[in-house]
């Protein structure tokens, strides 16, 4: 079988940024992972990835690590998620920074990046 989860809003304060004053204080980024495995039907937590695993896995991540670049970031959780386990088959990663440096009135900046195809 072929499953899809997904995981939003996924909120940790972290220390990413090309300013100074982000690196110092840090802010709130939040992450949505879409992820696809091959697995068999079943009822047991090892037959599948758990999404509570993949939100430890993306915090730890996110706060161990420090890069000028929501980018960078972006692509070290997908590595690190397409790393847990061999039946992940697809994985997309957006990270949100609300609170980004911006002089102008705005709602959010996102990137996302993935690996693999998403099979519908």
């Amino acid at each position: 079988m072929r499953y899809t989860l997904q995981l939003s809003g996924l909120e940790v304060f972290a220390y990413h940024g090309v300013l100074e004053h982000e690196r110092a204080y840090g802010q709130k980024f939040l992450i949505d992972v879409e992820y696809q495995l091959e697995a068999e039907a079943g009822d047991q937590i090892s037959q599948t990835v758990s999404y509570a695993a993949v939100a430890d896995l993306l915090v730890v991540s996110a706060k161990s690590n420090t890069f000028d670049l929501i980018e960078t970031l972006a692509e070290h959780l997908l590595a690190a998620v397409i790393s847990l386990d061999s039946k992940i088959t697809f994985c997309k990663i957006t990270v949100h920074k609300p609170q980004a440096p911006i002089d102008h009135v705005f709602s959010d900046v996102t990137v996302s990046v993935q690996h693999g195809r998403r099979e519908d």
